[in-house]
């Protein structure tokens, strides 16, 4: 098989293979969850990011009761999306602190 044989057959198992899913990030600074809301596409990423210097802060969503662990200054923390729908949260320690995930198909 020649290197452009396998040029095209790379090329076609990208066109024919599922997008890959996105990955967006939230920032926590400032007592204030960066975007307040995020629209993505069902299978995509969203990690949230400490950046405050001293604050510990958590994830918890107010349809299930899922909640993160704390997450202190540095750190990060990841979920995936995968159902659409609108997902709305909070800081757990900091309830003044609101946000939303909107997925889409």
């Amino acid at each position: 098989m020649s290197l452009r044989t396998v040029s095209v057959c790379a090329w076609m198992a990208l066109l024919s293979g599922p997008l890959p899913a996105a990955e967006r990030e939230v920032v926590l600074l400032g007592y204030q969850f960066s975007p307040a809301e995020l629209r993505i596409k069902r299978g995509d990423k969203v990690t949230w990011v400490n950046q405050e210097k001293r604050v510990s802060h958590s994830v918890l969503f107010l349809g299930s009761g899922e909640e993160s662990e704390r997450f202190f200054p540095g750190e990060r923390w990841s979920r995936v999306f995968t159902l659409p729908g609108r997902y709305e949260y909070r800081c757990g320690p900091h309830p003044e602190m609101l946000g939303v995930v909107i997925v889409e198909e």
